[in-house]
C-alpha cells in the first residue's frame, strides 16, 4: 500500500529537506522503520535506544493518534493514508500543541506552507478587526477557525434585524445585543483555543493608538470614511500592516497596507469624499453574499501575512464585480507626497478625522459648509396639518421610495446625484423639506442647493426613519 508520510519543519533537515515521503508499508510500525532506515539520522530523533517511539513524539494516521486505535503501531494501512509526524516543539510560535489542537488543524499540518511552523505563527498573531458587521463577521469566523490566536473586535454598536442579511456572525435572537461581546461568545465557541478581546467603543484620535498598538495586524470592517482614515492614519505611525476591504451594492474592493513603508489608503484615496455624496450600505444597499466574498479575500491576505507565504495584495488593488463575476486588479503605488506615509510626512500625529472629512464642527465654519437647519418630523407634521405650504424633497434612490415615502403630503423623489441637474424642478421661493433614510444625503443636498440660491430649506432631522418612529409606526423601515 502506499502511503504518505508528512515531516514537520524541524524534521526535514534530516530528510534532504523532504517534506513528504511516498513509502509502501503494511501497517504504522513498518511505515517509521522504512523512513529511518532511508534516512538513518533521523531514528534517534523519533526512539530511543530501545527501540520506542520517544514520548514527546506524536504519529497521526490520517487524523487520529495512533496511541489511541486499536492496534496502535500494528494499525494496518489503506492505499492514500496519510501519517502526520508531530513531535513537540519549544519556543514562542511553536509550543507544542495539544492533542485537540492537532486533530482541529490537522488540514493546516497537511500543507507543506502552513505546516507546524506556520500553525505556530497563526497561534502566537494578534489581529485586531474594526468593525463586526458584513466584513468583519467573515474575518472573524475565518481567523478563529484558523486559529489565530488573540483576535481584537472593535464596535460599540448592536444588532440591529436589517444586519441579518449579511453578518453572519449574528441570529434573530441577538438583536438588540452588543455586536462585539456577540462576537466574541460566537467565536469561542467555535474555537475554544482563541482568545478574543473585546473593545466595546468608538474608535477615536484619543484612543485608537492605545487599542491598536497591541496587535501585529488590522482588518478594516468599517462603514464610514473619518474610522478609516483613522485606521490608516494609526496603522502607518504605528507601522502595523492595515488589509482593507470595502463593499457597495455589488462592487467590492480589496488592498494590503504596509505601514510606513506606503503605499497606504490614503495613496489610493487622497481626501474623502463630501459627505453625503457616497451612500453608506444602509443607504444605497448590499448584496447580502457580497461581505462573504470581500471579508474571506480580507482573512485570507491576513493568513498570508502571519505564515509568511505567498503574494500579499501589497501595492495591488482588487476590484471585484459581484454581477459580471469579473476580478480587475490594479497597480497601487506609494505617493511620495502622501501626508502620512510620504517622503515628507506632515501628519505626525492623530487629527480630527470628522473635520477631515468635513462632517466635524469645524468644518461647518466654511460659509459654504454651515450647519444645516433641520426640522423634527414632529415639527414636519405640525406645519403640514396646519396646512402650510411645504415642499418635500426625497433624495433617496428609487427603490428606497418603493419602501417607504411622503408621497401622500405631496413628496417629490429627485435621488442626490440628480439634485443640481433638477433644481429648476424646485420653487426656490417655497419652504423646502429635504429628507433621506437618515438625514445625511438630505443635509448634502441642502448645502448644495443653498450655493444656487436655495434660502428656505430645512433638512428633516432623523429622515424618514425618524418619521416612521415619531409619527407613523406603521411605516415599513430599513
Amino acid at each position: 500500500m502506499i502511503t504518505r508520510v508528512q515531516l514537520p519543519t524541524v524534521l526535514r533537515e534530516y530528510t534532504g529537506g523532504n517534506t513528504e515521503l511516498d513509502i509502501e508499508a503494511t501497517d504504522v510500525d513498518s511505515a517509521l522503520e522504512q523512513i529511518t532506515t532511508r534516512y538513518p539520522i533521523l531514528r534517534r530523533h523519533l526512539f530511543t535506544d530501545r527501540g520506542e517511539l520517544r514520548g514527546y513524539v506524536n504519529v497521526y494516521l490520517n487524523d487520529d493518534d495512533v496511541r489511541d486505535l486499536a492496534h496502535g503501531g500494528r494499525t494496518a494501512l489503506r492505499n492514500n493514508d496519510v501519517l502526520l509526524i508531530v513531535p513537540s516543539i519549544a519556543g514562542g510560535e511553536d509550543a507544542a500543541f495539544s492533542t485537540e489542537e492537532l486533530q482541529r488543524y490537522s488540514r493546516h499540518f497537511s500543507l507543506p506552507d502552513v505546516g507546524m511552523e506556520g500553525q505556530g505563527r497563526l497561534r502566537a498573531a494578534r489581529v485586531l478587526i474594526v468593525g463586526a458587521g458584513g466584513l468583519g463577521s467573515p474575518v472573524a469566523l475565518y481567523l478563529a477557525a484558523a486559529g489565530v490566536g488573540t483576535i481584537g473586535i472593535v464596535d460599540f454598536d448592536v444588532i440591529d434585524v436589517t444586519n441579518l442579511q449579511r453578518q453572519v456572525l449574528y441570529v434573530t435572537s441577538d438583536v438588540g445585543r452588543l455586536k462585539a461581546r456577540v462576537a466574541a461568545e460566537r467565536l469561542t465557541q467555535s474555537n475554544p483555543h482563541v482568545r478574543v478581546v473585546t473593545h466595546e467603543v468608538r474608535l477615536t484620535r484619543d484612543n485608537a493608538l492605545d487599542v491598536i498598538r497591541d496587535y501585529d495586524i488590522i482588518i478594516d470592517g468599517t462603514d464610514n470614511f473619518p474610522t478609516r482614515y483613522l485606521v490608516n492614519d494609526a496603522c502607518v505611525l504605528l507601522g502595523k500592516p492595515y488589509v482593507y476591504g470595502s463593499i457597495l451594492r455589488f462592487e467590492g474592493q480589496v488592498s494590503v497596507f504596509t505601514g510606513r513603508t506606503g503605499p497606504c489608503y490614503r495613496c489610493l484615496f487622497r481626501e474623502p469624499p463630501p459627505p453625503g455624496l457616497v451612500p453608506s450600505c444602509a443607504e444605497g444597499g448590499v448584496l447580502g453574499v457580497l461581505p462573504g466574498i470581500i471579508g474571506s479575500l480580507q482573512a485570507l491576505e491576513a493568513i498570508k501575512l502571519i505564515i509568511r507565504r505567498g503574494d500579499s495584495l501589497i501595492g495591488r488593488l482588487v476590484l471585484f464585480d459581484a454581477l459580471s463575476f469579473r476580478f480587475r486588479e490594479l497597480k497601487l503605488r506609494r505617493n511620495p507626497e502622501c501626508p502620512v506615509c510620504g517622503d515628507h510626512p506632515t501628519v505626525t500625529g492623530l487629527i480630527d478625522y470628522d473635520e477631515f472629512c468635513g462632517i466635524g464642527e469645524r468644518a461647518m465654519d466654511n460659509p459654504q459648509s454651515q450647519t444645516v437647519p433641520e426640522i423634527t418630523a414632529v415639527e414636519l407634521k405640525e406645519r403640514l396639518d396646519n396646512g402650510d405650504a411645504v415642499v418635500i424633497i426625497d433624495v433617496r434612490e428609487q427603490f428606497e421610495w418603493d419602501i417607504a415615502n411622503l408621497s401622500q403630503y405631496g413628496a417629490k423623489l429627485i435621488p442626490l446625484d440628480q439634485v443640481l441637474d433638477r433644481k429648476d424642478e424646485i420653487d426656490p421661493n417655497a419652504d423646502i423639506v429635504l429628507h433621506c433614510r437618515s438625514g445625511a444625503r438630505s443635509a448634502g443636498a441642502l448645502k448644495q442647493l443653498r450655493q444656487h440660491g436655495f434660502s428656505r430649506m430645512w433638512n428633516l432631522k432623523g429622515g424618514i426613519r425618524a418619521w416612521a418612529s415619531e409619527i407613523d409606526p406603521d411605516m415599513a423601515t430599513y
